[in-house]
């Protein structure tokens, strides 16, 4: 279950940060919403679609990144920062191709995308995902087990 470093598997290791990034990221968007009044997606007229497609692209660059880089024998912690830029620019891809394949106009996608990346909902999604970029590689480089029933252990423990 662990790699001969002592650590956890880099895959196990990629889908515990990708699903907390995931839980993050949607309730610190949900109260930061909440709290402030505003939108996330703050251009009228763009409907649900663009920002749920942007959303899945955030979590795909997540899990792009924490794949292919928790790979290395011992990853850097460096890797969180990245997974934080990866994760916006996800984000605004989803979202300006997702605008333009509904319909909506280049401009008011490019606005949509623009907003975005200069608000505090642009900001907590960078955190939530180095949050969980820095916590795949603590996985990974400590002796993390996933988490075991009493009646998983063994009786030697």
């Amino acid at each position: 279950m662990s790699t001969p470093s002592g650590g956890m598997r880099p895959g196990l290791a990629t889908a515990f940060a990708v699903v907390g990034f995931g839980a993050l990221a949607i309730c610190g968007l949900g109260i930061l919403s909440l709290a402030t009044g505003q939108d996330v997606v703050a251009v009228r007229g763009l409907g649900p679609v663009p920002g749920a497609v942007g959303f899945a692209g955030a979590v795909v660059a997540v899990a792009a990144v924490l794949a292919s880089t928790l790979r290395a024998a011992r990853p850097s912690y460096a890797i969180a920062a990245l997974t934080g830029v990866v994760s916006l620019l996800g984000y605004l891809v989803g979202l300006v191709g997702s605008a333009l394949f509904v319909g909506v106009d280049a401009a008011r996608a490019l606005a949509a995308a623009g907003g975005f990346a200069v608000s505090w909902f642009g900001v907590l999604l960078v955190v939530a995902a180095a949050i969980a970029g820095w916590s795949a590689v603590a996985l990974v480089r400590t002796r993390a087990t996933p988490p075991r029933w009493a009646w998983e252990r063994d009786e030697d423990e």
